[in-house]
Order: C-alpha cells, then structure tokens, then sequence
C-alpha cells in the first residue's frame, strides 16, 4: 500500500520519510491540503523506472516500425550471416 504523508513532514520527519523509502523500496507520496503534491523516491528507484520507461518507449518505436514496414525476416536470416561472421572471425583468430 502506498505512503502518503503530509508535505509538512518534509520539515518535521524527514528521517521517516527517507527511511520509509529506503526500507519499503516504494516512493512515498506527499500531499498538500489533501491534494497530491509531489513523491520521493530512491534514486536507484528513480533510475530503475527511467530505465523500464526508455525500455517502453524503444518498445513503442519498434512496434511502430514493424507496423509501417510489412518485411519480416525469419530467425535464419538474422542470424545465419552474424554466424558466418563470428565463425570467420575465429578461424582468422586461429591463423593470425
């Protein structure tokens, strides 16, 4: 269940509160007057999220890509010319 403080308690509990966040590993939610105010969290929270969101939004783009682009290539055609590759790199490794 989420935390919901008081923005008051920034002031007053701030060990609480950062506590609270570091303990629950969730934001906690401040209000003012009743009304959402602001949320503190972690930073590795923080970065935890950015991360899924720039991981949505790459999702986002490719789902429109595929969308606009009909040519879809099978696993063999994707990876068959990346394994010859790695495979000449090897032998190359070996002789060198």
């Amino acid at each position: 269940m989420p935390l919901i403080r008081p923005i008051s308690d920034l002031e007053t509990k701030l060990a609480e509160i950062t506590s609270a966040v570091y303990e629950n590993a969730e934001p906690v939610f401040l209000t003012n007057n009743g009304c959402g105010e602001m949320v503190v969290m972690s930073m590795a929270a923080w970065e935890e999220m950015n991360f899924e969101n720039e991981i949505y939004q790459k999702l986002v783009e490719a789902q429109a890509e595929a969308r606009s682009n009909p040519k879809r290539l099978s696993h063999d055609e994707v990876f068959g010319p990346l394994r010859q590759k790695i495979a000449g790199y090897k032998v190359s490794q070996v002789n060198a």
